[in-house]
């Protein structure tokens, strides 16, 4: 292909090779960020997004590595931003920030750092990126506020960097509001400087192919996006297709329900009906729970198709005002996670009557956050924040993953790490037997944890737990996951969602709820249900009641036993 970038038309050759190269650009961007974080909520988990932008704030690609949460409330963010401060006002080396829940991530604890790129003096493209803040000062993360003055602290739109040079004052005030100021501070500078990475890869992108401009390769980028997403939206049935889903909530049950409707290459959701917002931290501003509703619909119905604002276009997605998925000012908004990543099993519900095959059964579907706040042994002050997973649900060719984060993709941190940068050990860290939803595919397995705190006073412990009252339902005859727990070692069970000071010789027990099978169990491979009780996932017991095989000591299958049992199902 020429170097000479040629405006009128982008050949599909050209254009995917142009693309590849705008998606290492964005992972270079992901990459120097994690690499200079100074937390491994960024650096290890992964709790963190990257993506380039159009100067019309249009998401144009976004990095590998990311979360949902924040890629699909940063594509709508970016206008925001521009809103406030149109390019014309800024300059070479100005960076923004907010933290604003309704305008960006959803919840005080992620910082949105967005950086305009200049060539030859005219702003040519934006980089942003969402990360997790260790801490934002307040009540520290939770779900037990009953406000969002409550939660941390609230940075509106304004700049971070001014020609380069921070803004100290700001910079000042942060540091004094939350618990690990130099933490909080390196990964904003992190953020920063992952920013100034990707626009300097950009510049030389645009250098090397002679662009004058962004704005066409990104109208030829968004514009093949929307054609192909609204190619697959019109393969569908068509028509409108209803699910009901139920969460433990904070004090009583939250009931989440949906309408899809299909109609030519369009897609529109409704969440009529769904749960008024409550007086605790679990409400989820729109911006989340479109963002969550965008992820598991590309999932099903278009997942090759590039994530960016030509796919969004065909997708439309509407909550009533001061439901639990449409929060209002000032609605406690810290755990929203703990609704909005539920929104997946809301989906593949509505679209499990439509395309069957492409979705998947229930799964513990939110991340378990844990974080711990005091004094360790030797008295110095710490706070420690990490997330752990259960089972996804099973898929209909294949079993659910175990102690896997969907939909948010974030990584477990490994014991030795977690033990390394806090006083946290993690005593106990397994899979639980008989966890996952029996099936033709067995759904994923939850884990377990037993954590102790090197210290000599109480600490805090902040849960944000879910899946111990609703189990993940099985689809087309699969069963459902087994249920969370979370108690304390004398046999307390403190509330899921709230603080409460653990004794420096208690521990903690976390038990993570098991995802939903798919197909009934008596159809699942006897050699599969073997291999898993000789792998520990599943009981000889279990074997035997759920998928109806008979095991020998030698644990052989007993195949005449075998045949017996499941024609007398």
């Amino acid at each position: 292909m020429s170097r000479q970038f040629i405006e009128t038309e982008i050949d599909p050759i050209s254009l995917e090779i142009l693309w590849n190269r705008l998606i290492s650009i964005v992972n270079e961007q992901a990459t120097a960020l994690q690499n200079a974080s100074f937390t491994t909520v960024v650096r290890e988990a992964g709790d963190l997004s990257a993506g380039v932008f159009d100067t019309e704030g249009n998401m144009i690609a976004q990095a590998v590595t990311g979360t949902p949460g924040h890629i699909n409330t940063m594509a709508l963010a970016v206008r925001h931003f521009l809103k406030q401060y149109p390019l014309v006002t800024l300059e070479e080396g100005d960076s923004l920030i907010s933290n604003d829940p309704w305008l960006t991530s959803g919840h005080l604890n992620d910082f949105t750092v967005v950086t305009p790129v200049f060539r030859k003096g005219v702003p040519v493209a934006l980089f942003a990126n969402t990360c997790h803040a260790v801490d934002v000062g307040g009540r520290m993360l939770g779900a037990d506020a009953r406000q969002v003055f409550e939660e941390g602290i609230y940075v509106p739109i304004m700049k971070l960097f001014r020609r380069g040079q921070p803004n100290e004052d700001l910079f000042r005030l942060i540091k004094q509001n939350v618990r690990a100021p130099e933490l909080v501070e390196g990964d904003l500078r992190a953020q920063v400087g992952g920013n100034e990475v990707g626009g300097a890869k950009l510049l030389e992108f645009m250098e090397e192919y002679a662009f004058a401009s962004l704005a066409p390769l990104a109208a030829a980028i968004l514009s093949t996006s929307e054609r192909a997403m609204r190619a697959a939206i019109a393969e569908l049935p068509q028509g409108t297709f209803h699910h009901e889903i139920r969460m433990d909530g904070f004090d009583e049950p939250i009931t989440v329900k949906i309408a899809v409707t299909v109609t030519g290459s369009d897609v529109f959701v409704d969440y009529a009906g769904t749960s008024p917002q409550c007086e605790r931290g679990i409400n989820v501003p729109l911006a989340y729970c479109i963002a969550y509703t965008t992820y598991p619909l590309k999932c099903a119905i278009s997942p090759h198709v590039p994530n960016n604002e030509g796919s969004f276009r065909p997708v439309h997605i509407t909550a009533p005002e001061g439901c639990i998925l449409n929060c209002q000012f000032p609605a406690p908004v810290g755990g929203r996670h703990i609704v909005g990543h539920f929104l997946s099993t809301a989906v593949f519900g509505a679209l499990a009557t439509a395309i069957p095959d492409r979705v998947l059964a229930d799964g513990a579907a939110n991340i378990w956050i844990t974080q711990f706040t005091g004094k360790d042994a030797s008295d110095k002050a710490f706070t420690y924040v990490f997330f752990s997973s259960g089972g996804m649900g099973a898929r209909p060719d294949k079993d659910g993953i175990s102690a896997t984060a969907f939909p948010s993709g974030i990584q477990g941190v490994p014991a030795e790490i977690i033990e390394n940068v806090s006083p946290l050990v993690m005593e106990t860290r397994e899979l639980v037997q008989d966890s996952g939803g029996p099936g033709k595919f067995r759904g994923g397995l939850g884990q377990e944890m037993v954590l102790s705190v090197r210290t000599a006073t109480p600490v805090v412990h902040s849960a944000m737990y879910d899946r111990t009252k609703f189990p993940a339902l099985g689809f087309a005859g699969g069963e459902s996951g087994a249920l969370g727990d979370f108690f304390l070692s004398d046999g307390t069970h403190p509330h899921p969602k709230a603080q409460y000071r653990l004794l420096p010789e208690q521990k903690v027990v976390l038990r993570l709820p098991g995802g939903g099978g798919f197909f009934a169990a008596a159809e699942r491979d006897p050699e599969l249900v073997r291999q898993d009780v000789v792998n520990g996932y599943v009981s000889r017991t279990a074997a035997r009641e759920h998928y109806r095989v008979v095991l020998r000591d030698g644990l052989g299958i007993d195949w005449e036993a075998t045949r017996r049992l499941r024609a007398h199902q």
